[in-house]
């Protein structure tokens, strides 16, 4: 039978009990360093406390330590390790390579997406490392995913919503060319999330200040079958600075779709335990949102991009039909509450937001300061104050089944058997003795309901069985309720006791690199890692990025998104004309693009400052 896990993301420790309570089977978040997360790293207290908490329902905790690491880091990194491993955290998501030949605890190892996991020959070879997961890219079809299934035995990861990198995870440098600030190192400057005009070779625009490389988010919510038969088991949300409404929502919304499956197919199960029930219906448009897509599972699309906004478009309510001073008429089939968030583009493009100040009928009410909507706009809604309202406080509850037989002989002790779902069993004996029921069906029956009671515990009592009570016995109230608590406690700690974990093999060895040469783009940053993979033959390495950036022209950005086909302007695939050299210009740099369409690549291969007498002009032009 196959496992699925849905793996959601924590920015911290509540935000990770709120995930699981609504439906994670894993979740994964920052320690205090080394996360490619720079501001969501978490203390060692709180990764323990959320271990305790998911392990109550075999739901796992994995770690990040997913940035390449300096020579003087390399100490802290494996005493984090140990430190998590002895915490009982499930995995370590990890980039650098020097941290598969560090000796460190059996703890499983994830190969996180920023590896750049993208040929089977890459992945086999850190299966060879001992490598127990891969996180494959986000730019994977399904048909890249099944013979990648193919090739390997390790288990696949692959993301299925939240926001998208415009290049490939591991293989961005733009942020560090431009701003010192490493995408590798936690700090990427979201250069994708800004403004440019894209240029010819002579100077001239072909399209001014629109977020020409923001992608709108992933949604595979319609794709989960698919991915499952192509071999994914494990299905991740992005999103670890995220908050907790966003957090619950979205993993709340993909668990009732996985249970939907799971429903269907027999040969399918959720990797953790329990039931979730909710007190919203979860809808991922009302989440932060940029508007979704597919991006590359099913092939090259158009319609990936947000040229228009990089911000949360949220859920399209319906148009303006009328207006008049200080309120517009929506035709929308949605109610719109006081202290909502709407927006809508202007004539010009830009997202114009604002808070509903009144809604009267059909009516809703604009803020003096905000420009009106004109008839025929497309109205959205980027934050439901009702909705979030919901999603305060205990918006979930998760509870693991149980059954419990009562057995009581002619003579002898009282005994309490408790098993759970997954087949763990306690049992707890009462030693008499016991005085004769005066009313013997109604003290059955008290035991019998007393026993069904699990209020404030993680378990759901489906059933007693008294069948084997060959006698009734008076017995207080306080004394069967305090024996349900101890029984259910002794069984609540040999589930955390009997937790599965998977370890990895730290006797595997790898015998050679997939490649006879690493460059800068193998984000080799210490000696340790340059000493791996000279070991396994490696002739020619290069350091990191970070460390010495090659001379210009070299790969910034490597992206399978294409602006010309997204813009209808692809000579392969769309039959439009050569347009020559093409840049991609701000106001402070002109980036130089190079369209591999052999490969169906686009790339940023180089950097030139524009002097201030342009940027002066290039303003005064857009303006």
């Amino acid at each position: 039978m196959v496992a699925l896990e849905l793996l959601a993301p924590a920015r911290n420790l509540e935000i990770g009990m709120a995930a699981i309570t609504h439906g994670a089977d894993a979740v994964y978040i920052g320690a205090s360093q080394f996360g490619a997360r720079e501001k969501a790293g978490n203390s060692l207290d709180d990764i323990k406390a959320l271990v305790d908490f998911a392990h109550q329902y075999h739901a796992r905790v994995y770690v990040t330590v997913n940035t390449i690491l300096y020579d003087d880091e390399l100490d802290a990194a494996q005493q984090l390790i140990y430190d998590l491993y002895t915490a009982r955290a499930d995995a370590i998501i990890v980039q650098d390579l020097a941290l598969l030949d560090m000796p460190l605890p059996p703890i499983a190892l994830h190969a996180s997406t920023q590896m750049h996991n993208d040929m089977p020959q890459k992945v086999q070879f850190l299966e060879q490392c001992g490598v127990n997961r891969v996180v494959l890219p986000r730019e994977f079809s399904l048909n890249d995913i099944a013979d990648l299934r193919s090739r390997t035995s390790a288990e696949l990861e692959f993301f299925v919503h939240g926001a998208l990198c415009l290049c490939y995870s591991g293989q961005c440098y733009l942020s560090q060319a431009t701003m010192g600030r490493s995408a590798n190192r936690g700090a990427c400057a979201q250069l994708c999330r800004t403004k440019y005009s894209l240029v010819d070779d002579d100077g001239g625009y072909l399209i001014r200040d629109r977020y020409l490389m923001s992608l709108k988010d992933l949604n595979l919510s319609g794709n989960l079958q698919e991915l499952i038969d192509a071999g994914i088991t494990s299905f991740k949300i992005e999103g670890r600075l995220k908050d907790a409404a966003y957090v619950k929502n979205i993993t709340a919304y993909y668990s009732t779709l996985l249970n939907r499956i799971v429903g269907r197919r027999t040969n399918l199960r959720r990797q953790a335990s329990g039931r979730c029930t909710y007190t919203f219906t979860p809808d991922p448009e009302r989440s932060f949102n940029r508007g979704f897509s597919g991006h590359f599972v099913n092939g090259r699309q158009k319609g990936m991009s947000s040229f228009s906004t990089p911000k949360s478009m949220g859920k399209p309510l319906g148009q303006v039909v009328a207006r008049s001073k200080g309120w517009f008429t929506l035709d929308s089939p949605n109610e719109v509450h006081r202290n909502d968030g709407l927006c809508y583009f202007s004539s010009d493009g830009e997202l114009i937001g604002f808070l509903v100040s009144d809604v009267r009928d059909d009516r809703v009410g604009i803020p003096p300061e905000v420009p009106m909507p004109d008839v025929g706009q497309t109205i959205f809604r980027n934050s439901d104050h009702q909705f979030e309202r919901r999603l305060q406080g205990q918006s979930a509850q998760r509870l693991v089944g149980v059954h419990i037989v009562a057995q009581l002989g002619a003579d002898g002790p009282l005994v309490l058997s408790a098993a759970d779902e997954d087949g763990i069993a306690a049992q707890l004996t009462i030693d008499g003795p016991f005085e004769p029921a005066l009313k013997p069906e109604q003290a059955i029956e008290m035991l019998r309901t007393q026993l069904s009671k699990a209020g404030g515990t993680i378990f759901q009592v489906l059933g007693v069985d008294t069948s084997a009570c060959k006698r009734a016995v008076f017995m207080a109230t306080s004394t069967i309720n305090e024996a349900r608590r101890q029984l259910l406690q002794q069984l609540l700690e040999a589930r955390i006791e009997q937790h599965p974990f998977v370890r990895r093999d730290t006797t595997m060895r790898p015998t050679a690199f997939y490649s006879s040469a690493a460059d800068y783009r193998a984000n080799i940053a210490n000696a340790k890692s340059r000493s791996f993979l000279q070991q396994l033959g490696v002739d020619s390495i290069r350091p990191a990025f970070e460390l010495a950036p090659p001379p210009m022209p070299c790969q910034l950005v490597v992206s399978k998104f294409c602006i010309k086909f997204e813009l209808g302007m692809c000579p392969r695939y769309q039959g439009a004309a050569p347009t020559g050299q093409l840049h991609l210009e701000d106001r402070a740099h002109r980036y130089r693009l190079e369209f591999d369409c052999g490969q169906c690549l686009m790339k940023i291969t180089d950097i030139q400052s524009i002097p201030w007498s342009s940027r002066r002009q290039a303003v005064r032009s857009s303006s």
